[in-house]
This record gives C-alpha cells, structure tokens and sequence, in this order.
C-alpha cells in the first residue's frame, strides 16, 4: 500500500489541512501509517487544477506533432494542472487521426504528468467570419460523415462548433448522443441560434468575447446567450490579455464560480522565451504574454492555468475559493467526471501546493494520482 501524508497546509477557505493519500486516492485523516510525509507548511493545499483547452506547451504544438502530447502532459504539472484536454485546432483529418491514436495509445514507459483525459476538437466546423487564428483551407461544414467516429468512447471529449452553420445543431445532437461535450464558438451565431445549439446538448461556450460577436442591445448573441442565462458554462481566459479587465469582472458577476470555467488556451508559447511559435501549420510571434499571428490576431496564449487564477484574483476581488473552482470543481461537472476537482474521501489524490499569499498562486509541488510529479523545492 502506498501512503503520502500532506501535513502543515492549508485548504482554500484557510482551515487547516490534514490529507492521506493512500494508493491514489484521498483518505481521510489517520486512515493510514504515512510512508512518506509531504510538507505543506505555510502552503495552500488545491485541488489539482483541470484545463479543458491546452494547444501545447513548452515548445510542443498539439495540432502540428500531435505525437508528442506526452511531451505536454509531463510539462503542465509545474503550473499545478494534473488532469487537461490536448486541443487541436482546425486542421487535416489525418492530423485528428494522429492525436486520437496518440492518445489511445498512452503514455511511454517511466512517463509522469498530467493525465489527458480525452481530445478537444476546437474544429474545424466553424464560422469563416470567427475563426480567428484558425486556417482557412481547413475549415469545414458540419457533416455526419465527418464526425462518424468521433464519441467520447473513443477518445473525443469535447468539440467547439458553431450552431449557425448548416447542418450544425444535427452534429450536435449526435456528438453530444455519445457523451462528447460540445461548447459553442468562433461563431457568428444569434442568440436563437445558440438556444438551438443548447436545446440540441450543448453546454459549454469556448473563450467568451472572442471570435464571436459582441453583444448588443438587441441581439444578445453568444455571449449574452451565456451572461443572461443559466445553460452554459463559459470559458474566459482570463490571461490579461483576451479579455478587458471589466469585461472579466463582467463576467464573473454574470457567471459565477459555478459557471465561470477558467481556461489557459495556452500553446506551445508556454515556458518559452519571447520569439517565434507554432500554431498548428501556422507560425507565431510570442512578445510580452501575448501569442499572435504575424496580422496580430491572437492565437491562443503563453499564459499557465495558475497564472490565469491569479489575474482573476487580482482583478475581480473574488475569494481564492471561488477562483479555484473555475478550474477545479466547474470543468470536473461540466466534462462529468466525478473522481477529480474536490479534496475529498474516495477522489484520485491529485492536488497542489501553491503559495497564495497574495493574489497570486505560484505552484510549488503537484501530486498526480498520489505521487509526486514536481516539487520546486527538490534539489
């Protein structure tokens, strides 16, 4: 049997914490002899941060070498995220192809990361007017051949379509049929077009305010459809950069820590140095924070999910609670996985210690499945 004992911390309302982990899984306190003992002292014990849009990282596309997304699962632990979604963006159906046997195939001998829980196909049936920093010779209409394969048995987790186009909200009823999750965006869509897509099973909005329309008074569009109502979770990415400061306390005020879902959209930009990038077949310029096409499109970000808590922090006031539950508690409902996004008895034992002593939350160790992947503090 395998114990870890996680002394000394403390969890995000400030109680003190005493966690066993035993054999993967949170047991409750004095359930088993520690065989190792994890010092939190002075440290805030999270649970491990799930990011439902990861396009790559530390020099790693998803999209263009989709064969090394384990490179990406064994970078992301360091910024406190233990379980993600590999997105690919639009792209050739051979390169879907390679990241859905990529994934089934698990990860090599001796690997530790976090853990990929499926793929996100944020494409490529999406509006040509929104597509943002998408390739335009990739795009394609919603077709029932073209999404035939695609279930959440089969690896596909989540897809970000738009409801407007023809065609669309059959996808939807299909893919959502087969338990995929399906988030509208880079869309064009009317607000009846999005309750469309939500009485067809969609329940998820991808990157608020962008590549969409803004809302006006009298045609709300997506992102009054997701402000005003109750059926959607969004997405913000809250990196500084995407999102106007009050545009962000907007929508936590609209939204809430139960429907606000926090998201990196980060690239292979992460943990690089400012210079070029690749998005996709695409390549990108990353200076100050920002990722973007040569035009000066936006093309995802260079931010981490942790980073991305901290501005929410900083900028709505919001308590480290709520904050964590955008991307603990809110992507675990949305995608239904019932095992992660809570510290508590019988869930994996996947967490963070993270410093939280100001309005940031700088990662110091994370546990994945009760064991150890990154430790700043080791030697």
């Amino acid at each position: 049997m395998s114990t870890v004992r996680v002394l000394g911390g403390r969890d995000v309302h400030g109680s003190p914490l005493d966690l066993t982990l035993v054999d993967g899984a949170v047991a409750r306190p004095g359930n088993a002899d520690a065989g190792h003992v994890l010092d939190a002292t002075g440290l805030t014990v999270l649970p491990g941060l799930l990011d439902l849009q990861v396009n790559g990282a530390a020099g790693v596309d998803v999209t263009a070498e989709p064969e090394r997304l384990w490179e990406v699962a064994a970078a992301l632990p360091a910024y406190g995220v233990t379980a993600f979604l590999p997105t690919v963006i639009t792209c050739g159906p051979a390169a879907r192809e390679r990241a859905l046997r990529t994934f089934a195939a698990g990860p090599p001998a001796g690997w530790a990361g976090a853990l990929p829980l499926g793929i996100h196909f944020e494409g490529p049936m999406i509006s040509r007017a929104r597509r943002g920093a998408h390739p335009t010779h990739w795009l394609a209409a919603p077709d029932a051949d073209l999404v035939a394969g695609w279930s959440r048995r089969a690896g596909v987790l989540m897809v970000t379509i738009a409801p407007e186009l023809a065609g669309a909200i059959e996808v939807i009823a299909a893919l959502t049929a087969r338990g995929v999750v399906v988030s509208v965006g880079h869309t064009d869509a009317t607000s009846d077009q999005v309750a469309a897509a939500v009485r067809a099973g969609a329940t998820c909005l991808t990157h608020l305010g962008n590549a969409m329309p803004a809302m006006l008074a009298r045609e709300p569009g997506p992102v009054g459809a997701a402000l005003g109502g109750d059926d959607l979770v969004a997405g913000v990415i809250a990196d500084g950069h995407h999102l106007h400061p009050e545009t962000l306390v907007s929508a936590w005020r609209a939204l809430g820590p139960g429907r606000f879902l926090c998201v990196s959209d980060t690239t292979a930009a992460l943990g690089l140095p400012d210079g070029v990038a690749r998005l996709g077949d695409q390549e990108v310029l990353v200076h100050q924070g920002t990722v973007r096409l040569r035009d000066g499109t936006l093309a995802g970000s260079a931010a981490s999910l942790s980073h991305c808590l901290g501005v929410l922090r900083s900028t709505t006031g919001c308590t480290l609670a709520d904050a964590v539950a955008t991307a603990t508690s809110t992507p675990a409902d949305l995608i239904g996985d019932t095992t992660r996004g809570r510290l508590a008895a019988g869930r994996r034992a996947d967490l963070v210690l993270a410093d939280t002593s100001g309005d940031t939350v700088v990662v110091v160790a994370t546990v994945v499945g009760g064991r150890v992947v990154h430790d700043e503090r080791r030697v």
